[in-house]
């Protein structure tokens, strides 16, 4: 970047501010505001979101974008910016503004509702938000569904006729490996629901994001209803969990989840901060990463492919007894190492296993697609979603908290954003596979607790480049190829065959 900030520059450095002023507004709703400032915060979160919306049709942006389109540096980010441009132009401003009224409203409204368990509190605000968002599908345009104008909004070129081979290949593999584990004896699991005091919880979450690479002098850790990561440039990067004294690996995981995001945040290049490049202009949020995706690839990989190893423990839970000796001195390494792998369908998708997990994001892809076609109504959701909980995973849905009311994100307007946790746990080992074949010693390094040859890795290959690249082709910069289920796949099956003790004809058939 030059020394002195060009005119494209510095607006969108203007842009990015009041994207972060919208996340600092979102995250203090989430954490820290009082019950009775729903309705007010709503409309300060429009009236940023509308301010930025501005900026961005502002046809003076729109010049100094297209005079940066040959400049050395700014190429990608002018390009970028004229393609948000356009995008935004087809949708309208009442649109966008009610839509962002709603959302902080439909949050509130939604936390109430799944503490009392009472979709019916809830529907209302959810049948709005679905008519605004096949409002916003039919804006921005599509071909086949209108769910698909919704899906690259948060994973670029991602159509839900792409997602239907990959899910049934998911499933069928998934499925079947799951009868066979569940024909296996149960890992003992019972000391997991011991009590834990919050406080000592807490201190854990903070030390194991830490150990991760987590900067703590730009990061801070919350509690929050539903466990997210969210940035306000490279040099503020927050995280929240979920900490229940009944269940410890809850909080532990979630934090391990969410430190994945917040490394991607806090790798960005400093060069990138306040750019397009760290900016969703359509979404009108700020955020780094090439796509949902991609994010979630890296909390994946952070919470489930190094914190649920067994070199991740040989190294750690020494530690985790000393703070929790009365709960956990009758337990062994291997003990606690199986027992957070365990494969038991769940009711909770936050809590499922790496094996049903995608199962879960399945049952919400198809529910949410079918919402937004129209195929199916807010009313008949609870039965839809009892009716699938029951053939895929076998379970009873005792109420809305533990069914159709657990995640967030139906009222937060992210419809089409479900399916990148599984493009997530996809990606996740084809990064992972290619950091190992890069560096020999890595498996090595990571049995010594020295995480810190893989966070370098993967902030050379993917963090630092912002939104610079689509993830197909940080994919093939990284790997070599692109999105490919099969080392997926492979981590699985290896995986669950050694801690139930498959035999290979079992674990493959």
């Amino acid at each position: 970047m030059t020394q002195s900030l060009s005119e494209f520059q510095r607006r969108s450095g203007e842009l990015n501010d009041l994207l972060c002023v919208v996340n600092l507004l979102t995250w203090d709703a989430r954490t820290q505001m009082p019950p009775g400032g729903g309705e007010t915060r709503a409309q300060q979160l429009a009236t940023v979101s509308a301010l930025a919306r501005e900026r961005a049709l502002d046809p003076a942006f729109e010049h100094a974008a297209q005079d940066a389109r040959d400049r050395p540096g700014e190429a990608a980010a002018a390009a970028q910016a004229l393609d948000a441009v356009q995008a935004m132009r087809r949708v309208p401003e009442a649109l966008t503004r009610e839509l962002a009224l709603l959302k902080s409203a439909a949050q509130a409204t939604w936390a109430q509702a799944k503490a009392r368990s009472d979709f019916a509190a809830f529907a209302p605000v959810l049948t709005r938000m679905v008519a605004l968002n096949r409002d916003l599908a039919d804006a921005l345009g599509y071909e086949d569904h209108p769910y698909d104008a919704l899906l690259n909004l948060y994973e670029p070129g991602l159509t839900g006729a792409a997602l239907e081979p990959l899910f049934g290949q998911l499933r069928e593999h998934h499925v079947a490996l799951l009868r066979r584990i569940q024909a296996r004896p149960a890992p003992r699991t019972d000391f997991l629901r011991r009590h834990y005091p919050a406080a000592t919880q807490r201190d854990l979450c903070l030390s194991a994001a830490e150990t991760f690479g987590y900067d703590l002098t730009r990061g801070r850790l919350d509690e929050s209803a539903h466990p997210f990561e969210i940035s306000f440039t490279r040099q503020d990067v927050r995280i929240t969990t979920r900490i229940q004294e009944n269940f410890l690996s809850g909080a532990l995981f979630g934090t391990l989840h969410e430190t994945g995001h917040a490394l991607y945040e806090q790798g960005i290049a400093p060069d990138l901060t306040r750019t397009v490049l760290t900016s969703d202009l359509v979404g009108l949020y700020a955020v780094g990463g090439s796509s949902y995706g991609t994010h979630e690839s890296q909390s994946r990989l952070w919470e489930n492919r190094i914190g649920r190893s067994r070199a991740y423990w040989g190294q750690h839970y020494p530690a985790l007894q000393r703070r929790f000796p009365e709960q956990l001195g009758d337990v062994s390494a291997d003990e606690f190492h199986r027992a957070v792998n365990e494969v038991r369908p769940s009711l909770i998708r936050v809590e499922a296993d790496e094996l049903t997990y995608d199962l879960h994001i399945m049952l919400r892809v198809e529910l949410e697609r079918a919402l937004i076609g129209g195929e199916l109504e807010v009313a008949e959701l609870p039965d839809a979603w009892n009716a699938r909980m029951k053939a895929d995973l076998g379970l009873d849905v005792p109420d809305g908290r533990q069914g159709v009311l657990q995640d967030i994100h139906w009222s937060s307007g992210l419809f089409g954003s479900f399916p990148t946790y599984t493009i997530g746990n996809v990606m996740a080992s084809q990064f992972y596979g290619a950091a190992a074949q890069a560096n020999p010693e890595l498996e090595a390094q990571l049995a010594q607790g020295n995480y810190t040859p893989l966070r370098e890795w993967l902030t050379d290959q993917i963090y630092r480049h912002g939104r610079t690249f689509t993830p197909h082709e940080l994919l093939m910069r990284a790997t070599g190829r692109g999105l490919d289920p099969a080392p997926y796949l492979t981590y699985l099956t290896d995986k669950y065959t050694g801690l139930y003790g498959l035999t290979p004809q079992e674990a493959q058939a």
